[in-house]
């Protein structure tokens, strides 16, 4: 598995989703609130550099989506193929994740079929254990499989 590159700015949310909660940054402005993501130090609605993370209910819906054919990184060579979905978050639809649809949460990344993948198909975040390193990626399952 690759590990994510932490930036000062990116850091709580590694830091969640350790711990199996998927949050978004917010802004702490007065009035304001608006959920963002990517992380970043000043919100680009009102400027504020005041923020918060905020939990998300981890309910989406695929906005699209690529099966690599080959592996576009050889670390990934025997799962292939495999999919990356762009998931579109329920309480936030300007806000996209990018992931893998699997069938449980610790199944490996070619555990749903391509065809059984679909933009609009409704998905729940969920984490698989911890590979050694701390690190817990959000992965995607089917609401109704």
């Amino acid at each position: 598995m690759l590990t994510p590159v932490v930036d000062d700015d990116g850091a709580p949310f590694w830091e969640y989703t350790a711990r199996g909660e998927l949050r978004v940054q917010a802004c702490a402005g007065p009035g304001c609130g608006e959920l963002r993501f990517p992380p970043r130090p000043c919100c680009p609605h009102c400027h504020s550099f005041d923020s918060e993370w905020r939990r998300v209910s981890g309910r989406g819906r695929i906005w699209s989506y690529v099966i690599p054919h080959p592996p576009l990184l050889p670390e990934y060579a025997a799962l292939a193929p495999y999919n990356v979905i762009v998931v579109e978050l329920a309480e936030a639809p300007r806000i996209r994740l990018v992931g893998n649809l699997v069938s449980g949460p610790d199944a490996p990344l070619n555990s749903v079929p391509g065809q059984r993948i679909r933009i609009g198909a409704r998905v729940q975040v969920v984490f698989g254990t911890d590979g050694g390193d701390g690190v817990r990626l959000p992965r995607w399952v089917l609401e109704r499989p």
